[in-house]
């Protein structure tokens, strides 16, 4: 079993998927595996995939086949949890684009595993010297008021939550941050953050602030294609109030509400004993 297992979600990627780029990686690199998880697609996507698992060193690309669209938070998830099954040291996520090149991977895990005080290590598009970003400057500004908006509705110190490159240390109560369905869609992973936190605060863990790290990425570049239309930059205001909201409501519901998994084995237990 590889150390990493790299989730990657599609939807209608059939034209979009760089077959070649994941399986010279895959070819090049060792000890991660590649999730590809089709989310619903009315293309011939998971024909692409499914060929594409066959070329695929063994056991190093499999296919999760979703029937019905998620969106990407609910792709994520469901790919996140499969390869928790698994039993990998860490998991994460990645664009089906490549906007982020599968080589940033490397340097991701490796803040995992020089340093074990942090459990998510999340890309940023940050523009700075020695650094190849190139985004679309409408894009980059809006990404920008997003992030500002973030922070301060949800008190967050982050720079970038929408980046789609993150791994995850599989700690034991990561399950619980994936246990219950995302509320938004699109911007899932500032309840992720938002999930680590409450937790924390619930559970006497280290601070967010002190368990995650944002890493700037060398080099990324703007695919055409993106599923997520200019209009989306706002409704998702709407998904932060009730990301919010929620947050608020895992600070006060009982924890085998928020963290199903962390309570199975005593669950089990009072099974038997009740037996």
């Amino acid at each position: 079993m590889d150390a990493i297992i790299v989730v990657v979600p599609c939807y209608n990627e059939e034209k979009r998927l760089n077959v070649d780029a994941f399986l010279s990686y895959l070819a090049q690199t060792k000890g991660v595996s590649l999730l590809f998880v089709n989310d619903g697609s009315r293309d011939e996507t998971l024909g692409v995939l499914r060929s594409m698992e066959a070329q695929a060193p063994a056991g190093r690309c499999e296919v999760l086949d979703l029937e019905n669209n998620q969106g990407k938070g609910g792709a994520v998830r469901a790919g996140i949890l499969y390869a928790l099954a698994k039993k990998p040291e860490v998991v994460g996520f990645w664009d089906a684009d490549l906007a982020t090149p599968l080589t940033e991977i490397a340097s991701l895990y490796d803040l995992l595993k020089t340093s074990p005080n942090y459990e998510i290590v999340t890309a940023a598009r940050a523009l700075m010297l020695g650094r190849d970003i190139r985004r679309q400057a409408m894009r980059h500004y809006l990404g920008r008021c997003f992030a500002m908006v973030a922070s301060l509705l949800l008190d967050l110190s982050v720079y970038d939550t929408q980046c789609g490159a993150k791994l995850f240390r599989v700690t034991p109560w990561l399950h619980t941050l994936f246990a219950q369905p995302f509320l938004s869609r699109w911007i899932f992973d500032v309840e992720l953050l938002l999930r680590r936190k409450a937790l924390g605060e619930r559970l006497g863990l280290p601070p967010l602030e002190q368990a995650v790290i944002e890493f700037p990425l060398y080099v990324w570049e703007d695919v055409r294609g993106s599923k997520l239309a200019g209009r989306d930059f706002f409704r998702v205001q709407r998904d932060l109030v009730a990301i919010r909201l929620d947050y608020a409501r895992r600070l006060r519901a009982p924890l085998e509400e928020i963290a199903p998994y962390l309570f199975e084995g005593e669950q089990n237990k009072k099974g038997a004993n009740d037996a």
